[in-house]
């Protein structure tokens, strides 16, 4: 009994782009070339987005402007291959894979900095005071008290004749 989100797990195939799959954590993106056997390895990549990508520019020198692309609206953005032999597709893929990775990686610096900052420059962040929160001052202050503790109960019993209690020496807690 196989169902369709069953298969699509088990594939490791990503349930949005095309022509990628997941191995080992890592995206990796692969073309099959028309009329043979033979595919096109276009590379491993950190994100699914880069490796749609690659996978876009191969398809697009493989089998032409009415293939269905995973972001149709950067095929004028894509490099193009010199020829269309797999190394310079694979070139072609991985320039565009590199393309989308940067932009990714600016739009993270974008988002991050407006977690931090606000359009009046002021902290967008909620200042914390940990001191108040800790109760620091109420914590040194208890810390201080916990030296001065009563002795332990047990310290009431007169002491047995093999115990150093029968010493001349003054008691720790005799003050």
């Amino acid at each position: 009994m196989d169902t369709d989100a069953g298969s699509i797990s088990r594939r490791k195939n990503h349930p949005v782009y095309r022509g990628i799959r997941c191995r080992s954590g890592k995206w990796v993106s692969e073309i099959r070339e028309p009329k043979k056997t033979t595919r096109v390895w276009l590379g491993t990549y950190p994100t699914p987005e880069m490796a749609a990508a690659a996978y876009d520019v191969a398809a697009l020198a493989l089998k032409g402007e009415k293939v269905v692309l995973n972001f149709p609206e950067s095929i004028g953005s894509y490099p193009l291959p010199v020829s269309s032999s797999a190394a310079h597709i694979r070139n072609a893929a991985a320039k565009a894979a590199a393309t989308v990775g940067a932009a990714a990686a600016a739009k993270g610096v974008e988002k991050k900095e407006e977690k931090y900052w606000d359009g009046a420059g002021s902290s967008a962040t909620e200042f914390v005071d940990e001191e108040e929160l800790l109760n620091m001052p109420g914590l040194l202050e208890d810390m201080a008290k916990g030296m001065m503790v009563a002795p332990p109960p047990w310290m009431g019993c007169p002491p047995s004749d093999d115990s150093p209690g029968d010493s001349d020496v003054e008691s720790l807690w005799s003050y």
